[in-house]
């Protein structure tokens, strides 16, 4: 057996990430404004960086321009401002355009770059290299370390070259030990030790339950006579009905590239929708289809996101770390952004740890971090847009309506806040109360199925290693999901990773394709029986996105 060899920084910042690399560039550049030797290290699962990283984009430079003023001199990857903002509601055959002038502020793109979240992120860690951080990509961190008082003290990153049946192959190497006064945890929207985290530390008493939508990606090359670089385009409507929580993106970049996308929230209750094949028909619509017709698709992706808000925000700190980013929530969901927020808060994570060190302090809490949160213009951001989410709960046109009020009318200063209660995998029916969804056939030219998308995504896990997709109970796909809510695994699922199957005496049984998994966290959150548990696979397996 061998032994576990073990590292010690300062800081270990768990997740590559725009929240991970702001924390960790952070750091760096107060220890030498104030001539401090500080070690700091970056734990990133993917390949390289920016390779599990997937978002729309259309980016608010406000946090970066606070964390690297110089960053257009630097050469940072913001090529595009955005020059024109359309909103249409859409339905099954028309488009209806809500005017500029009566669009809430949060759908305003002034002063915004549409970029490719994944080339930031690359571009940060150069930043954060040349700053002297050590990152490492390719190494999951898969538990956390505690000391003898109950703090964290570190995480441990998964070990490599294990067998299908446990067994250690000829590349078998241990899983190695990071030490650390202050660990900071941005592994993205339901990371798995931050789930971990927020059980233990109870981080979400009070706290509304976080809410979650799966975002579906793809980027294309269209004609140069449809691009039109800087145009923002969203829409609400069809194909989903009044009541599921969604929208769609379409962002005009540079060389004639276009990213469109689909947020569904994971709260929808007919057990027989697709969020993938709800995607392929929205490419479909008169108003979208001409900007694909004679383009071709180069990328796909999905991740799931966080929409609770300020509400479902948990606490951000604990003995030993705290969380940032999309980990905790930051994502404002009204103005489908998080990367700035995400920035925001590894910033303000960065400045406690760094006093906290300075002042010779170890696995405390951090309580500055949650303080200055408090006095920022990020927490007054995501207060006036706390109630979102939740108006959507009494369908569309109340949920547009309110927010109106609320951000054009009342410029997010209402009396009043509404709850919810319910988790997401709460919220499905039964499938013999709803209706079924009959989605029509891919075309191969517009449309598409699931596994020639995550063909394109780039996604590879080695056959013989342990399945990173796990069940508590095997019993339950067949005697519970399948039975009562027609094994909705086999459509919440973007990449084709659950079907049910007749074994050799005809029964149902769930196969799980684990090769074919984006790592989107989908069926962690909306299995309705929380039976299935994702966990990470081996250092650096996953999607390899370029940019997306």
């Amino acid at each position: 057996m061998s032994e576990r060899e073990s590292m010690e920084y300062d800081v270990v910042v768990v997740g590559g990430g725009p929240a991970g690399l702001a924390t960790a560039i952070r750091l760096k550049q107060l220890a030498a404004e104030k001539n401090q030797e500080i070690g700091v290290c970056v734990l990133e699962k993917g390949a390289e960086l920016g390779a599990h990283i997937l978002s729309g984009a259309v980016m608010d430079p406000l946090a970066l321009t606070e964390l690297i003023p110089d960053w257009k001199e630097k050469g940072a990857p913001l090529n595009v401002p955005v020059t024109q903002d359309k909103f249409l509601f859409l339905s099954q055959t028309g488009a209806r355009a809500t005017p500029n002038w009566l669009l809430p502020p949060c759908f305003h793109n002034e002063g915004n770059y549409i970029v490719r979240l994944g080339d930031v992120v690359k571009w940060m860690g150069e930043q954060a290299e040349a700053l002297g951080v050590d990152i490492f990509p390719g190494f999951a961190a898969v538990e956390v370390l505690y000391d003898e008082n109950g703090a964290v003290r570190g995480v441990v990153t998964g070990d490599m070259g294990v067998a299908r049946d446990g067994s250690h192959t000829d590349h078998y190497q241990p899983g190695m030990e990071l030490h650390a006064r202050y660990t900071v945890f941005g592994e993205g929207a339901r990371g798995q030790l931050g789930r971990q985290l927020i059980e233990r530390f109870k981080l979400d008493d009070g706290r509304d339950p976080q809410a979650y939508g799966i975002g579906i990606k793809e980027m294309w090359e269209v004609d140069p006579a449809q691009s039109k670089p800087g145009l923002v385009i969203h829409t609400a409507g069809w194909p989903l009905d009044s009541d599921t929580y969604g929208g769609s993106f379409l962002y005009h970049l540079d060389h004639n590239l276009v990213a469109v996308g689909m947020i569904v929230g994971l709260d929808y209750a007919n057990p027989w929708l697709s969020p993938f094949d709800e995607f392929q028909r929205y490419k479909t619509h008169p108003a979208i289809r001409g900007t694909f017709e004679g383009g071709k698709r180069i990328a796909y992706g999905a991740r799931a996101i966080t929409a609770g808000g300020l509400l479902s925000l948990p606490k951000l700190t604990f003995p030993g770390g705290a969380l940032v980013g999309c980990e905790a929530g930051f994502l404002n969901a009204s103005r489908i952004k998080g990367s700035h927020a995400a920035i925001k808060s590894g910033k303000l994570a960065a400045e406690a740890a760094f006093d906290a060190l300075v002042a010779d302090r170890r696995q405390d809490e951090l309580t500055d971090y949650p303080k200055a949160f408090e006095a920022s213009w990020l927490h007054a951001e995501l207060n006036k847009a706390r109630n979102f989410k939740q108006w959507f709960k009494k369908g569309r046109t109340i949920a547009t309506v309110m927010t109106g009020v609320e951000q054009l009318l009342l410029k997010g200063k209402m009396p009043w806040t509404l709850r919810h209660s319910k988790p997401d995998h709460a919220c499905l029916q039964p499938a013999s109360e709803c209706a079924r969804i009959d989605y029509p056939k891919p075309d191969g030219k517009l449309t598409f199925d699931k596994l020639s998308s995550v063909f394109i995504s780039n996604t590879n896990h080695e056959e013989n290693e342990p399945i990173h997709l796990t069940l508590k109970d095997p019993s339950v796909p067949v005697s519970v999901n399948l039975a009562k809510y027609g094994g909705p695994e086999s459509r919440y699922c973007p990449a084709g990773v659950y079907e049910f199957i007749k074994d050799d005496h005809g029964d149902d049984r769930l196969q799980i394709n684990a090769q074919n998994c984006v790592h989107c966290k989908t069926c962690d959150i909306k299995d309705p029986t929380q039976n299935i548990v994702w966990v990470a696979p081996q250092g650096g397996e996953g999607p390899v996105y370029s940019g997306m």
